[in-house]
This record gives structure tokens, C-alpha cells and sequence, in this order.
């Protein structure tokens, strides 16, 4: 054993890391396909609550989180490359803020990869059991089974993983495409999309105020504008699964949120515009995309159209599935979390018990809340209540990176880096302030912050295991290793 920053490391033979590897396979392309598809869902639903405060005040929402995305996407595409190692946030925050900066960042990112495929997956089963009409208590039936099936196509191997990836996420965007085109003639956004008045009030004739809340109502659309975007983050984690990722994840990447920007806007202008639909109308929906096909093709389809919808919410279940499996593994590699969960699969190379275990944690979760509270209530809180928890643990994240971006930076001018960001610093910081305002925001109201009192729970509970254990078994991993290497060297690599 060796002690190191308050921390000791454990020495371990090949054997450990030979019972621990990957296979790489992914490409630029499945790297693009991995962020646009974890994040696609909420192009579907999800976003559209904001709406709730007025058209205006969700534009003014997701440009300024689209600005917080670009800033934390070239940092990521920047640090990546030079970081190059499955941990991805907590790698970066653990080189640049040493091992409680990445414990601290892979916990939070731990919150949003366990939780979200949970809220996920929930809204799926909610779907197909209104396709194939299957009672509300058969849901924890549906909830089991996409986590066997998803869970098992990962495992199965990464090339298929990836494969599945990229058609799945082609075939969510082909729909969201479908969808655009079949509004031509159906549109009406004076009438329909600015329908919401002072106070939240509909009017029936439209042309409403651009901002009916006020900067109140930009603050409480921000949350909701985050789903456009939550999980693009998540691709460094494929690093070493990635064939080239000094040259392809920056190119992923870039690649993968100027695709969902572009999305994202198209989504919030006609959505909204169709006639007999409205801002209003979609402020409470659950189905936003679903109601739009039916005003434009009736309901004669609608079992149909269903399916259609289902495609979205299926691509960011698979991927991130992926993300949480990769997330699990580093830290459990690097002794933070027990090392048992970063074995892989003999043949397929996959970490098949950092998948399992984190998808049995999240059923447990649905599986008490549902039990507990009643299928009315447990289903509020699952779609509610988790999805927050989830945006929360995303912020903290999110502020973690670009502090590590910064700090990088300035501690290590010297780090090969094969990528810079244009955006340098600034682009950071702003990340940094942005994600501020959005906690800020889930703090100061009581609607978010019950969730956000569960995750300071969950972290008491992580800092007290690492203080007490984990800070005292941890292993040279990679990431490890390198953060070590650099600091050594004062950032410039051997």
C-alpha cells in the first residue's frame, strides 16, 4: 500500500485489470449516435412543462441553457481527448481537484445515471400499456422487462450496443423529421403557440405577451429546458471503448449538441404552433409529441402514432444504460465505489455487474415508491420528484467539469491537448453560472426540493462510506495513475 493525498492505494496485479477490460469498437459516428440518443427523449416529452410559463419564457430558458450546453461541450471536447479514460467527469475533476473532487463528481453523476433511465422507463411502460391496454397495476411488469431486455443487449456485447445506438437514434430523429414536415399547413403560432396570458391564463385567440411571468417565468422554464439537452455529457465515459478519442470525441461531441440545438429549437416552435394544440394545452401534457400526429392525422392512428412516440424514449433508455454501466465501472476500478463491480464480462468485455446492479437499484426505488405511496402517488413521484433528483445531480456535475476545465487550465498550461476550446474560460465560467442559477432555482422551490433533499442524503451517505473505507482502497487505474503522473510533472506528460 501506498498513502498519496490523504488517501492510500492498494497495489494490485495484471490479473485486476485483465479481469477488467474493454473492447473498442466506436467510432464518430457511434459516438454522435450515444449523446443524441441519450438525450433525444426529451425532444418527445418532458420539455414541453415549461410551456406552462409562456412560449416566450422557454425560448428565452433554452437559449440560456443551450449557451450553458456549448460552454460544458467544448470544455468537454477539450478535456476528453487529453483525458482520454472511461471515468470521464470524475477523470477530469480527479486530475484537476484530486480524489474527494472526484469522488464528489462521480457521485452526483452516479444520481443522474441511476435515476434517469428509471423516469425513463417509467413513461415507456406508461405508453405501451396504454397501446396494448394492460392494467396500471401490470406497470412494474413492463418496468422489468425493458430493463432485462436493454440491460441484456448491453451486455451481450459493445458492437451491438453501438449498432442498436445508432439505429435506434437515426430512427427517433427520422420521427421528430416526419413530424416537421407534416406540420407544413398545420401551423399557426400567433394563435396557438402564444396562448398563454398573465398569470398563466389561456386565451382562447392567442397573440399573448411574450413574457406572462415575467423573469420568473424564463427561471421556472429552465429546468424543463434542461431536458432538452441532459446526458450529451455522458460521452467521454465511452473513451475507452472508442477506436481513436483524441481525434473522434471531440468530434462527437461537437457534433452531437449542434445536432440537438437544432432539434431542440424546431421542436419548441412548432410543437406548440399546431393548430388546435397551443402552448397552454402542452404546458400540462404528457404526450407532446403524440398530441401534435393526432392533431394533424386525427385519432384514428393514435395506438399507432403511440409506438412512433415510444422510439425517442427507447434510444435515451439504451444509452443510457450504457453511460451508467461505464460510470459505475470507473469508479469501482479505481476503488471508489467496491472493486467487484468493475469486473467484466469473460467474453463480451462489458461491464455486466456495474449494468445490473445500477438498474437494481433504480427498480428498487420505482418498486418502494410504487408500493409504498399507491400507484397514483408513486407514479407522480417516480415522474416528478426522480426527474429532479436526476437534474440536480446533473448541475452539480455540471459545475464539477467546468471547475476542472478551469483549473486545468491554469494548473496544467503544459497537458497535451488535442483539442482546444474556442470558448476557453469564459465559455466555463458561464457553464458554471448558469448551472448555479438552475440550482438556485430547484432550492428555492418547494416542488424541487424534496428531490434535492434525497440526493444530500445520498451524498451524506457516499462522503461517509469514502471517508470511512473507500478513501483507503483505492486503486491505480488509469485515471488514477495519470492524475498522479501529471501532477508529478506539473501537467506535461512523460
Amino acid at each position: 500500500m501506498s498513502e498519496h493525498s490523504g488517501v492510500t492505494y492498494t497495489k494490485v496485479d495484471r490479473s485486476y485489470f485483465e479481469k477488467r477490460g474493454l473492447r473498442r469498437y466506436a467510432g464518430v459516428w457511434s459516438l454522435w449516435a450515444l449523446g443524441v440518443g441519450a438525450v433525444i427523449s426529451g425532444h418527445f416529452s418532458g420539455w414541453n412543462l415549461g410551456l406552462a410559463n409562456g412560449w416566450g419564457s422557454m425560448l428565452f430558458a433554452t437559449i440560456v441553457i443551450a449557451i450553458m450546453y456549448l460552454g460544458l461541450t467544448f470544455s468537454l471536447a477539450e478535456m476528453s481527448p487529453a483525458l482520454p479514460h472511461t471515468g470521464g467527469a470524475y477523470s477530469f475533476a480527479r486530475t484537476a481537484m484530486g480524489p474527494w473532487g472526484g469522488f464528489l463528481t462521480g457521485l452526483s453523476e452516479n444520481v443522474e445515471y441511476v435515476l434517469t433511465p428509471a423516469v425513463i422507463v417509467y413513461f415507456i411502460s406508461s405508453y405501451m400499456g396504454g397501446i396494448f391496454e394492460t392494467p396500471d397495476a401490470y406497470l412494474p411488469l413492463w418496468w422489468i422487462g425493458f430493463y432485462v431486455f436493454f440491460v441484456g443487449l448491453n451486455i451481450v456485447g459493445v458492437e451491438l450496443s453501438f449498432k442498436v445506438t445508432l439505429v435506434i437514434t437515426l430512427l427517433a430523429l427520422s420521427c421528430l423529421v416526419v413530424f416537421w414536415v407534416s406540420s407544413v399547413g398545420h401551423l399557426d403560432f400567433n394563435r396557438w403557440a402564444m396562448n398563454v396570458g398573465e398569470g398563466g391564463a389561456v386565451l382562447p385567440e392567442g397573440n399573448g405577451p411574450l413574457l406572462p411571468l415575467g423573469v420568473t417565468g424564463i427561471l421556472a422554464s429552465m429546468p424543463f429546458a434542461v431536458w432538452l439537452f441532459l446526458a450529451i455529457e455522458q460521452l467521454p465515459l465511452a473513451a475507452e471503448e472508442s477506436v481513436d478519442p483524441q481525434r473522434d470525441m471531440p468530434r462527437g461531441i461537437l457534433a452531437g449538441i449542434f445536432t440537438l440545438i437544432f432539434s431542440a429549437f424546431m421542436v419548441l416552435w412548432i410543437n406548440p404552433s399546431i393548430v388546435g394544440i397551443g402552448s397552454h394545452a402542452l404546458g400540462t401534457s404528457g404526450e407532446p409529441l403524440l398530441d401534435g400526429f393526432k392533431a394533424i392525422y386525427g385519432d384514428g392512428i393514435a395506438k399507432v402514432l403511440a409506438l412512433v412516440a415510444v422510439l425517442g424514449l427507447v434510444a435515451s433508455f439504451h444509452t443510457i444504460i450504457f453511460a451508467k454501466g461505464r460510470q459505475i465501472y470507473s469508479l469501482s476500478r479505481a476503488g471508489y465505489f467496491p472493486s467487484v463491480l468493475s469486473v467484466t464480462h469473460g467474453s463480451r468485455k462489458t461491464p455486466h455487474l456495474a449494468m445490473m446492479l445500477g438498474s437494481v437499484v433504480a427498480l428498487a426505488v420505482m418498486f418502494v415508491l410504487w408500493f409504498s405511496l399507491g400507484a397514483d402517488k408513486g407514479a407522480a413521484v417516480i415522474g416528478g420528484t426522480l426527474l429532479n433528483m436526476a437534474v440536480f445531480g446533473a448541475m452539480f456535475s455540471y459545475i464539477m467539469q467546468a471547475l476542472s476545465f478551469i483549473r486545468l487550465r491554469s494548473k496544467m498550461p503544459n497537458m497535451e491537448r488535442p483539442y482546444r476550446s474556442p470558448l476557453g474560460v469564459p465559455g466555463a465560467a458561464l457553464t458554471v453560472l448558469i448551472a448555479v442559477v438552475t440550482l438556485y432555482f430547484q432550492l428555492s422551490d418547494p416542488t424541487y426540493r424534496t428531490g434535492v433533499v434525497w440526493v444530500a442524503i445520498w451524498f451524506a451517505i457516499g462522503i461517509a462510506y469514502f471517508a470511512l473505507i473507500g478513501r483507503n482502497r483505492l486503486i491505480l487505474s488509469p485515471e488514477e495513475e495519470f492524475a498522479m503522473q501529471m501532477t508529478e510533472q506539473g501537467g506535461r506528460k512523460a
